[in-house]
């Protein structure tokens, strides 16, 4: 009976590996074509500019994309913020942004995202010396966290999602660290479609790294935020805000690190320029 039992049990486990997989994948495919809200498409019309400078297809695309994003990740107020209809859409849409090329699983690895009023304090170990350290508040709008969550400023969001002309979103900013975190690691190389990829990412992200600590080093002007300078995973996250708020200037003035992020994306944002919703 025990031998029974536990070969039950061993056939229950198989099954629901196998078929975990396979009834996420059809739940998701159900959302994305379910029809959303109507009034869903005005908010995001009026209320965030990158919505509106897609193409109608690629509109209908996202929407399906924000769909799944709601129902799959969970929101959390945080310093007594309510969260609402307006701050699960304006976050939903511009994080699956992402996904509208080649990305299909909806963050895996992303369960929760916390939203603060506003910019929020964080305590953080600064080194002093080999081995002094001091404990002290940083201000911060924006977190990505490997273990799961994303952490945002609601007032930055609100600013980020109607201004065209900084070529800043610390949505797009957080959220491509999570692509970059899929693989385990935060080290600027989010797992690319192909084998044959990563020597191109290397050579042309690469370069293009190298070149921005250049122009910082001589306080020179660039469309690439200088923050990305830092590190190579700020490098990553901050040329995926240049590539989708800039993407005229980016290609322009660094075309090789375009195309790269274009083929990543499979998307070509600089052919947007003028779409407006229907």
């Amino acid at each position: 009976m025990v031998q029974a039992f536990v070969l039950s049990l061993l056939v229950i486990v198989v099954v629901w590996v196998i078929g975990a997989p396979f009834l996420t994948r059809l739940r998701r495919r159900r959302l994305r074509n379910a029809p959303c809200p109507e009034h869903w498409e005005s908010f995001l019309t009026r209320r965030v500019h990158l919505y509106r400078r897609l193409p109608r297809a690629l509109q209908y695309r996202l929407l399906g994309h924000v769909n799944v994003f709601l129902v799959e990740k969970q929101f959390i107020g945080c310093d007594g913020l309510e969260i609402t209809e307006e701050i699960k859409l304006t976050i939903a849409s511009q994080a699956c942004l992402l996904l509208l090329g080649g990305h299909k699983e909806c963050y895996p690895r992303v369960h929760s995202v916390l939203v603060y009023p506003g910019a929020y304090l964080v305590k953080t170990l600064k080194p002093l010396g080999e081995y002094v350290v001091r404990e002290v508040e940083e201000v911060r709008i924006g977190e990505s966290w490997s273990a799961g969550e994303v952490v945002l400023s609601w007032e930055d969001i609100k600013l980020d999602a109607l201004n065209q002309e900084d070529g800043q979103n610390v949505i797009l900013h957080e959220f491509a660290h999570q692509l970059d975190q899929e693989d385990g690691e935060a080290d600027g190389v989010p797992i690319l479609l192909h084998s044959a990829d990563y020597a191109v990412w290397a050579a042309a992200m690469g370069g293009e790294y190298k070149r921005l600590r250049r122009a910082v080093t001589h306080q020179e002007k660039t469309v690439i935020d200088p923050y990305g300078a830092t590190h190579p995973a700020e490098f990553f996250a901050v040329t995926t805000e240049a590539f989708f708020e800039q993407p005229e200037h980016l290609k322009t003035e660094h075309s090789g690190l375009y195309d790269v992020l274009k083929h990543y994306y499979q998307l070509d944002p600089a052919t947007w320029s003028g779409q407006t919703a229907g």
